[in-house]
């Protein structure tokens, strides 16, 4: 049965959390990403709560979870430490049977996945960059680069209050396909969650590209192109020894494939899935295959991290 609850964490910071399945079962972690918020992997919770603790927070910033003021407060370690904490609290004593994460929720479990391997025995990936990949192409790939221009925006002071302008008319446009209507799945019913969700407060949610470094260059701007150019992440911050499978929607338009390309050298054990014809909003556009590749990775043996 899916339910929700409030888990208050040690350092101050409170996660709304939507939940299914028996507590003290191996625990999937969901993590959502931008503009989402936690209720988007209901289905997933729904079908592997027969089995699994199933835990899919909001993210900081997001929806009825905290939502800290500052830029400052979304810093990769604090997200982190939410992250750690959530686990520690539904897993005591064991780690995470699988942290499956998209979009920002992914940037995060790429993270946790290198500082604690401890607290997972498995990652999935759904269109997420490893920050490596992102960094490359940022500094590298003209098409990533304008790609990403969006980011220059979210990271405004305004930018909350302009998103929620007309009905939330720019918000809805990172759904819009390229030629510019709204996706079929994204019904009126769903496009009012959205809005209600958002209602909740957006602040936090551009703070975590606020408070990110990688940001591409801008066209005609030579501090944004030094500043990235420039970035160097240390090599210890870049390896991931848990088993990992990446689901990647080929069609998306803010994330390029070649995002792709050499991830092994990072990841010491990888499976990758390609999605045709898939774009960015994979577990709307393919529950079934998310469900599917979900269960063979859990069904996979996989060799000790």
């Amino acid at each position: 049965m899916l339910t929700t609850c409030i888990h208050e964490l040690p350092h101050g910071i409170h996660l709304h959390c939507r939940v299914s399945g028996e507590s003290g079962k191996p625990l999937l972690l969901f993590l959502h990403g931008f503009p989402e918020g936690s209720f988007i992997w209901e289905g997933m919770l729904q079908h592997f709560g027969t089995h699994w603790r199933c835990v899919a927070p909001d993210l900081r910033g997001f929806g009825q979870s905290s939502q800290p003021a500052a830029v400052e407060d979304y810093k990769a370690r604090l997200l982190l430490q939410d992250l750690a904490a959530l686990i520690a609290i539904e897993s005591p004593g064991a780690p995470a049977a699988c942290v499956v994460a998209h979009d920002w929720g992914g940037a995060l479990a790429w993270g946790l996945a290198n500082r604690h391997p401890e607290l997972m025995q498995r990652l999935m990936i759904l269109n997420a960059p490893h920050p490596a990949t992102f960094l490359r192409e940022l500094q590298r790939n003209p098409v990533q680069q304008a790609s990403s221009q969006y980011m220059h925006f979210l990271r405004r002071p305004d930018a909350p209050a302009l998103l929620a302008d007309n009905g939330w008319e720019r918000m809805l446009g990172f759904f819009r396909t390229p030629e510019g209507r709204l996706p079929d799945w994204l019904t009126p019913a769903l496009q009012q969650r959205y809005k209600d969700h958002w209602s909740l407060g957006v602040h936090g949610s551009c703070h975590y590209y606020g408070a990110s470094p990688l940001v591409p260059p801008r066209p005609g701007d030579a501090a944004s192109d030094t500043a990235i150019r420039n970035l160097v992440l240390p090599p210890d911050m870049l390896g991931i020894t848990v088993p990992t499978q990446v689901l990647w929607g080929d069609s998306d338009p803010a994330l390029q494939p070649a995002l792709l390309d050499g991830l092994e050298q990072w990841v010491e054990q990888l499976g990758v899935q390609h999605l045709p014809g898939t774009t960015h909003w994979v577990v709307h556009e393919q529950p079934q295959a998310v469900r599917e590749a979900l269960q063979a990775f859990l069904r996979r043996e996989v060799a000790p991290a």
